[in-house]
């Protein structure tokens, strides 16, 4: 691939990352072709080519998906909500249509995965030390990053020890990304040049060198919902909100608020499990409901960490009960 054919490259993938951008925020409406086409500055009859070319599924399928996995999703959090609401919250037409789609990619109803949900609720107010024979048939089931009983008490402890939560606001920040699609668990190989690509671009424009700067990465799907090849993260750093982007770096708004952030120091194994300590312990006993805006990790500069390990906050979007 040539230099020309390159630049060309990353100016496509820029602007599907744009629609993208664009398709989460909006999910609940509905999303045209050429509504979308036009975000992404291509010609509609273009566009719908050009989007396949890149993620491997039409925009339909894609939009599909994106609104099944938030509808799942919600309907774990959202308790009091009826399937209706979040039916018309993920954009879908009506409780009929939601729940054909649902059902023909989990093989189950709206209402079979809420009802499994409730059970799990049931269960963990009723017996707090399942074992992990007992909980074997729900784990395959239910998504760990929001409802996990597997993990074994001596890993509780240990990240119990590990982390401290902190729940505060924070204001909204913009920032510049590199995204990638695909398997991430434990790639320390890939999160490296995935960052190194972002400096690359920041360092010549001295974005880097601000005191306030801050690293993040953003998980943008479920990895107990999404398929791994289909799974979405980002590499950022907080800019301006005037800087100029292009091409494969992006540009995007994380949303203000109350986060829980807890920091620990962890080996590139751990990530997971730290993940799923915060959502399955911490959160249920915390007098706290997670939010609908993005989780992300969030990495503290020049702050002692052990040797081999990275020091590491998970921020979790959370409201009051």
């Amino acid at each position: 691939m040539n230099h020309n054919n390159t630049d060309l490259y990353r100016e496509y993938l820029g602007r599907i990352n744009r629609v993208i951008d664009y398709m989460e925020e909006n999910l609940s409406e509905k999303l045209t072709l050429e509504e979308l086409a036009g975000v992404a500055n291509f010609s509609k009859y273009h566009f719908h080519r050009i989007f396949y070319a890149f993620l491997g599924e039409t925009l339909f399928q894609f939009i599909q998906r994106l609104r099944l996995q938030k509808s799942k999703e919600l309907i774990a959090i959202r308790e009091n909500a009826s399937l209706t609401e979040i039916a018309y919250d993920c954009g879908f037409s009506s409780s009929a249509a939601f729940s054909r789609s649902f059902k023909k990619r989990y093989d189950m109803t709206p209402s079979q995965w809420k009802k499994e949900v409730q059970s799990l609720n049931n269960q963990d107010q009723a017996d707090s030390n399942l074992n992990q024979e007992e909980c074997k048939e729900w784990k395959e089931k239910i998504p760990r990053t929001l409802y996990n009983h597997d993990i074994l008490r001596n890993r509780r402890r240990i990240f119990m020890n590990k982390s401290n939560v902190e729940v505060k606001a924070l204001e909204e920040m913009t920032v510049a990304y590199v995204r990638y699609m695909g398997p991430y668990a434990g790639n320390e190989k890939l999160f490296e040049t995935l960052f190194g690509k972002l400096y690359s671009w920041a360092a010549p424009k001295g974005l880097d060198k601000r005191p306030e700067a801050k690293n993040l990465i953003i998980y943008h799907d479920n990895p107990e919902i999404t398929e791994e090849e289909k799974l979405r993260v980002s590499v950022c750093l907080t800019v301006p909100e005037d800087t100029e982007v292009n091409g494969e770096i992006g540009k995007m708004e994380i949303p203000g608020g109350l986060y829980a952030m807890a920091s620990f120091n962890l080996s590139a194994d751990e990530y997971g499990e730290a993940w799923n300590w915060t959502f399955g312990q911490w959160l249920p006993s915390s007098g706290y409901l997670p939010d609908e805006r993005p989780c992300f990790e969030l990495y503290p500069e020049n702050e002692a960490q052990e040797e081999g390990k990275q020091l590491v906050n998970i921020c979790i979007p959370v409201k009051s009960m």
